[in-house]
């Protein structure tokens, strides 16, 4: 029901959030706390041997995962200066472009005939990499604009609520074999759950400002996750990537954890609400983008891709893990 609806979820959440009484604003460390829960829970779904499948194809992982983070910051840098955003909504679009991508691609990724594989290996290098990338990719575009203390502490916010949630999720899976069943049926409504919450809070704390949203903001963000697409997929045609790769890619850079970003934009510019808002919008616009794509892929034409011995033998992994 939650991930079949995470659309109509998001809405009914997000009009919730609208509703809610300013005197009850959530606390930025309760958002902090709930992302902190997603990632744990998709931590536990990784597979026990994700890792070696990143080390084992490292060269299309690690350029799958340097493009996300040279295009994304780059369009969100440019189209925000092209539009003329002010400062803060140009900070927020260029967390947008900064962080990893979303967990939504991997799933969108499956419904649109692509390498389900590929796109985790993607989600998990763009997430371990994050502290690294996402303060300097904030500081090259907006360093001048910006108090350089928060972009600092970013890499700090980024390894305590993003990466090692999921090393413990994925280690403490792999030690109790009992807890990856559990994780199996339970992570997945929870990371969603969670993220959904993320959402509908920054909503609840920036109220006044989500009426305030520009038409150059939603051209920006549009502009940055049609952009995403046609440079990912138009960069795995240039890998020499197959077309299922190529679809995984594809979603993967379009779609960007908006959720982390929002949350990020909280905890560090709490006195700048208006941060936080682009990261909200293009969550919700890259599901509603993203599930079209996957939908429009899954139905128009088959995955012609011939299966490899990595698929074949994830297949049957996977064959028996459900039995």
């Amino acid at each position: 029901m939650i991930k079949k609806y995470l659309l109509a979820w998001l809405a009914l959440l997000a009009l919730l959030a609208l509703l809610w009484p300013a005197e009850m604003r959530p606390h930025p460390r309760l958002i902090q706390g709930l992302v902190v829960v997603a990632m744990l829970a998709i931590g536990s779904l990784l597979p026990r041997d994700e890792l070696q499948q990143v080390l084992k194809r490292w060269p299309t992982v690690l350029g799958g995962t340097l493009a996300q983070y040279l295009t994304m910051p780059l369009l969100a840098n440019l189209f925000g200066r092209l539009f003329n955003l002010g400062p803060d909504m140009l900070l927020g679009v260029v967390l947008v472009g900064c962080v990893p991508g979303a967990m939504a691609s991997n799933v969108l990724t499956m419904l649109a005939r692509g390498n389900v594989s590929y796109s985790i290996s993607l989600t998990t290098c763009s997430t371990l990499l994050s502290p690294l990338f996402v303060p300097l990719a904030i500081y090259l575009s907006v360093g001048e604009q910006s108090n350089v203390g928060p972009i600092l502490d970013s890499f700090w916010q980024l390894l305590g609520m993003v990466v090692a949630p999921v090393v413990i999720g994925h280690l403490a899976s792999r030690q109790w074999p009992r807890l990856a069943l559990t994780a199996e049926r339970l992570a997945p409504p929870i990371a969603n759950i969670a993220i959904l919450l993320v959402i509908a809070m920054v909503i609840a704390r920036n109220q006044g400002s989500i009426f305030g949203i520009t038409p150059a903001l939603v051209a920006t963000l549009a502009a940055i996750n049609f952009l995403g697409y046609l440079l990912g997929y138009a960069i795995g045609k240039r890998m020499g990537l197959d077309e299922a790769m190529r679809r995984a890619l594809t979603l993967e850079i379009g779609m960007q954890n908006s959720g982390v970003g929002a949350a990020l934009a909280l905890l560090l510019f709490e006195n700048r609400p208006d941060v936080a808002i682009p990261p909200v919008f293009y969550m919700i616009g890259c599901m509603v983008t993203g599930t079209i794509l996957a939908r429009w892929w899954g139905q128009s034409s088959p995955n012609t891709a011939e299966p490899t011995e990595e698929d074949e033998t994830e297949t049957l992994r996977e064959t028996d893990r459900q039995a």
